[in-house]
């Protein structure tokens, strides 16, 4: 297979998703619903991890979900973690009601920082703290995301669609702003919880906020663009950060997981989705997360992309396997669109991740 056999010939972005790949797009992803647990069937639940004494890293959205699971399963292989929540006094709670089990005799090296993804001025505090903290990173697992199933269209404080600051924008800023503590922690990995979802996706990036009158505005539509976004920004990230740098971006898809995503859907849907007996827990929706942020061989897979000039960034399907993101993932053009306006919303220069790997500050609109 062949990159250009993949990329859209004029580069151009589409407006709309084209009946074949929205065809494709639904076999996926009903065929990831009815038989995932087939397609993981190799791994053991838990995943096997390795021993990560002075590995360090950050979950974000680590209260809940595969978050929680994600946090847990780190710093019990002995790693350093820092749960990113937004519910500092949940997390806390939640560190305690561990350290009490007995098995782990309060020796879980596990801390909690305040990470707000609705306030791109608390991802600029949050990465200053870090930085100044001299500490290398070895992981960011950016997982925390939102999905407003049936719920009207809602603003951040800083003016941008929630799922596109929340699942986008904000993990997009950290990611950047981390980069000289995860060049300290080289080789260290950029683990962005994705979605099979992104295949639905398409992207205008004059009116990424669905503010104009171009797209009619549904939470699909926005969660479906928000994680095409990532997928897109992810690749074109991966291509800046030079070999040397020893610092790989992947994306993951965790799975159709039975977690707190349902909470705004109707009471009886609900009752059925948790009962859906094809569905992944927490525990196994984590497995992809661990894998690309601990597997020695996930390292070799990027390097390898990076030295054919694959387009795209590592895909790492709920199986831990890799898989190719959608096509329009592969369209070259609209991804570097995407990667020049999100720096433009979050307020960073065009050189931003150039010199924050040459030590040399840079100006953001929500902070230093």
């Amino acid at each position: 297979m062949t990159s250009s056999s993949l990329v859209s010939p004029l580069g151009k972005e589409n407006k709309e998703l084209g009946w074949v790949e929205w065809l494709r797009a639904w076999y996926l992803l009903i065929c990831e619903i009815l038989f995932q647990k087939l397609y993981a069937r190799h791994l053991q639940n838990p995943l096997p991890l390795p021993s990560l004494g002075g590995y360090n890293c950050i979950v974000t959205g680590a209260t809940s979900g595969i978050g929680l699971e994600i946090a847990r399963q780190l710093a019990e292989s002995g790693a350093h973690v820092v749960m990113a929540v937004r519910n500092t006094s949940a997390a806390r709670k939640i560190i305690q009601k561990w350290q009490a089990i007995e098995s782990y005799g309060g020796s879980l090296d596990i801390d909690v920082m305040e990470l707000d993804l609705l306030s791109l001025e608390s991802v600029v505090k949050f990465s200053e703290a870090w930085n100044s903290s001299s500490r290398p990173l070895h992981s960011l697992i950016n997982n925390a995301g939102i999905f407003s199933m049936g719920q009207p269209q809602t603003f951040s404080k800083d003016g941008f669609e929630t799922h596109l600051q929340v699942n986008h924008l904000a993990p997009s800023l950290l990611s950047i702003l981390l980069l000289p503590s995860l060049q300290k922690g080289s080789p260290s990995r950029i683990v962005n919880v994705n979605s099979l979802m992104h295949r639905f996706g398409v992207i205008d990036s004059n009116d990424m906020n669905f503010t104009s009158q171009n797209r009619k505005f549904t939470s699909a539509k926005a969660y479906e663009s928000s994680k095409l976004a990532e997928v897109m920004f992810s690749s074109v990230l991966q291509k800046h950060l030079p070999t040397n740098a020893g610092i790989y971006v992947l994306c993951v898809d965790p799975g159709t997981v039975r977690t707190n995503v349902a909470r705004d859907i109707p009471k009886l849907v609900q009752a059925g989705y948790r009962y859906l007996p094809f569905l992944f827990n927490a525990q196994e929706g984590s497995r992809s997360s661990l894998f690309a942020a601990t597997d020695p061989a996930v390292t070799r897979y990027c390097m390898k992309l990076m030295e054919n000039e694959w387009p795209v960034c590592a895909y790492i399907a709920s199986s831990c396997r890799p898989v190719n993101p959608s096509r329009e993932a592969h369209n070259v053009g609209p991804s570097q669109s995407v990667w020049e306006r999100t720096l433009e919303m979050v307020g960073l220069p065009p050189d931003a991740v150039e010199k924050l790997l040459e030590g040399k500050e840079i100006h953001c609109r929500y902070g230093i």
